[in-house]
């Protein structure tokens, strides 16, 4: 399971004119804002951000300069490899340390759906148990009773975590994991293809008229 919330797409206009510094060309400029408060790329500028984006890192740096941030909730055994994206992004978690005997333990904490029948059952077992743990922390606030809730704890906790990336980390991240066997990469592939012009400037796109 995976979960992406409160999408934020920033510094579109910044960047774009940035990519014109090189050739001092700001007077082709033809973007604008829609009514709805949205970057559009006029035709020009999508011309030279398609060019700069195909011909390689080098030349498309002002894909860094546009970012995303974004709330992200999904089992830690995906924020483990998220984590090997440590350039670029910065993310934010909820605390599983501080926080991990506040609320009662539900299935629904837990990343279940591809769990066959018996697996199911025994998790449920599984937090059944955390959830007697939990109370007796609360009445003991024992040390070894917040230790065995964290070291019980499985893999597939969901957590959220707010993150911040631009446009080149998702590049990577999206040619990277589309074909990953776990599903929570392709539910988050598919959220980089909803990002404004990702088919164009994440995924390198062609549509029919280009």
């Amino acid at each position: 399971m995976l979960n992406c919330e409160r999408t934020s797409v920033m510094n579109f206009e910044n960047a774009i004119r940035g990519a014109r510094n090189p050739m001092n060309s700001w007077g082709r400029m033809d973007s604008s804002y829609d009514e709805e408060g949205n970057f559009v790329l006029g035709p020009n500028d999508m011309s030279l951000a398609r060019r700069l984006r195909n011909a390689g890192s080098d030349h498309r740096k002002y894909i860094r300069q546009i970012f995303v941030s974004v709330d992200i909730t999904a089992p830690l055994y995906w924020w483990k490899e998220y984590d090997t994206y440590k350039v670029s992004t910065v993310a934010n978690s909820t605390s599983t340390m501080h926080k991990i005997h506040s609320k009662p333990f539900s299935i629904d904490d837990f990343s279940h759906d591809h769990m066959t029948p018996e697996t199911l059952e025994f998790m449920n077992q599984m937090v059944e148990y955390l959830e007697k743990v939990r109370n007796r922390y609360l009445e003991t606030k024992s040390k070894d009773d917040w230790y065995d809730m964290i070291q019980l704890l499985p893999s597939s906790y969901n957590q959220m975590r707010t993150c911040t990336m631009n446009y080149e980390s998702l590049i990577n991240m999206y040619f990277a994991r589309r074909n990953h066997k776990l599903a929570e990469w392709h539910t988050f592939c598919d959220w980089i293809m909803t990002l404004p012009y990702a088919k164009e400037l994440i995924a390198a796109e062609e549509d029919e008229e280009a």
